[in-house]
């Protein structure tokens, strides 16, 4: 839910309120009582990240997108780029004259 601003233009009184974004704006000051309030237009905040983390894994694929793999396409591509496996031992063979 986003936050929002408001000034009164009787009293001037200016305050921040939050609310959901299907709420009507308030229209009564909590300072004088009259119905002068307007909500400010705000350039926002943007997205908040709160929390641990968030990994490729917490949002939906796009269609298109590999199988059923979890894992993003860097990090399975790495391991079978890093070594260790059949094909690099036989390419380390030096070659018989």
């Amino acid at each position: 839910m986003p936050t929002y601003e408001y000034e009164c233009s009787k009293c001037g009184h200016r305050f921040e309120k939050f609310q959901s974004i299907k709420d009507a704006p308030l229209k009564k000051c909590p300072e004088c009582k009259a119905n002068k309030l307007q909500r400010l237009i705000g350039i926002g905040a943007g997205v908040i990240f709160k929390g641990s983390g968030f990994y490729e894994t917490d949002y939906k694929r796009k269609s298109g997108s590999s199988g059923g793999s979890s894992a993003p396409k860097s990090d399975s591509k790495a391991k079978t780029d890093s070594g260790g496996g059949a094909s690099a031992g036989k390419d380390a063979k030096p070659s018989k004259d």
